[in-house]
């Protein structure tokens, strides 16, 4: 059984015409040849992954999910200018090939990148890695040192000096997180009232030295060298990325981090391995990135509690579209269970918090 990670048939309601796609890859793309095939990616709950696959080439397709889309999210164009510019100080972007804007083709605009293949880890650590606790630590800093490596890219060297704003970055967040739930919610989602009023009157001033922010930086977005799992060889979903806090990506990345000894509701919201023998914890996890970085943080609790409500913004955008039919994927329909459960995380770390 191979490692790599493996497209599958694609999921009903999801197809995309490929004699279209086959026309216009050819006429962008050099080098292709032959028929071409298509499977999708099962990962991910965004923007729509596809293998497009040649005889001797093979090439990935992003484009933005079916149905009712949060403004300014899901931008194609923008996606593939940073994959392109980014890998001059960040060599970990796969580059990308062509950007389509004629919706007329499949439906939306979409880019097309290079297939970088390796192993991408999902909830549990594959027992063919054979990974022990000592292993397991090494692989988990060597997570932490790529985040703490893109937050110190110089922006300007790469051209993406105006990808963002970062004055004013963590207020923003905040109000545009909390905006953009609002515009989600459905009848049977929770309002997060009070930890939004907490986030407000707790939010510190942006750091002094702002930086690219991935913005949905995880395990399942990187991936593995397959012939050395130790070595991270890519980073994916960069839909997100802009210019901003550092310190704000690094909560986003925490509230992903279930680790070992969280109670069993939250082990079942767990989409990565990070409680496997040898993860840091969150604590050690903030306490490496410090060191790392050079940066102090005396904060965590705020972005830790700003990464869950975040998160459960993005979990209540796609549970909005599945409460209204707009996508048939199944997996959706839990996520208002989850969004719940972020809110009961959140609300445990403010009582327990002494800012």
């Amino acid at each position: 059984m191979t490692l790599t990670d493996q497209s599958t048939q694609v999921r009903p309601g999801e197809e995309i015409d490929v004699a279209r796609i086959d026309r216009y890859l050819k006429a962008h793309v050099p080098g292709l040849s032959g028929s071409a095939t298509i499977s999708q990616f099962p990962g991910g709950a965004s923007n729509l992954t596809y293998l497009v696959a040649y005889p001797e080439h093979e090439l990935v397709l992003r484009r933005p999910p079916f149905g009712q889309k949060a403004k300014s999210a899901h931008d194609m164009g923008r996606e593939f200018r940073i994959l392109n510019q980014l890998n001059v100080g960040f060599p970990y972007c796969p580059k990308a090939y062509a950007h389509c804007t004629d919706t007329s083709l499949i439906g939306s605009e979409f880019y097309v990148m290079e297939r970088v293949k390796g192993i991408i880890l999902r909830s549990d650590l594959p027992p063919q890695l054979n990974l022990d606790a000592d292993r397991t630590e090494a692989l988990c800093k060597s997570f932490i040192d790529r985040l703490v490596e893109l937050h110190q890219v110089d922006y300007h060297a790469c051209g993406l000096a105006d990808l963002g704003r970062p004055e004013g970055y963590v207020q923003r967040q905040v109000e545009g997180w909390s905006s953009r739930y609002e515009k989600a919610l459905t009848p049977d989602a929770p309002r997060w009232t009070r930890v939004v009023e907490w986030l407000r009157e707790k939010q510190p001033a942006d750091h002094v030295r702002p930086s690219i922010v991935h913005n949905d930086y995880r395990f399942d977005n990187v991936i593995l060298d397959p012939d050395n799992p130790m070595r991270i060889i890519g980073v994916l979903d960069w839909e997100m990325a802009t210019l901003g806090d550092p310190l704000m990506d690094l909560g986003n990345s925490l509230a992903y981090w279930i680790e070992a000894d969280d109670p069993p509701p939250v082990q079942l919201m767990r989409r990565q391995p990070s409680n496997a023998p040898g993860m840091l914890n969150r604590r050690q996890f903030v306490e490496y990135y410090a060191e790392r970085s050079g940066i102090r943080i005396d904060n965590f609790d705020f972005y830790y509690c700003y990464g869950l409500f975040r998160l459960a913004g993005i979990v209540q955008q796609i549970y909005y579209r599945f409460h209204h039919g707009q996508t048939q994927d199944r997996r959706f329909a839990q996520f208002i269970q989850m969004n719940r459960l972020l809110e009961h995380m959140a609300l445990q770390v403010i009582d327990a918090s002494d800012l």
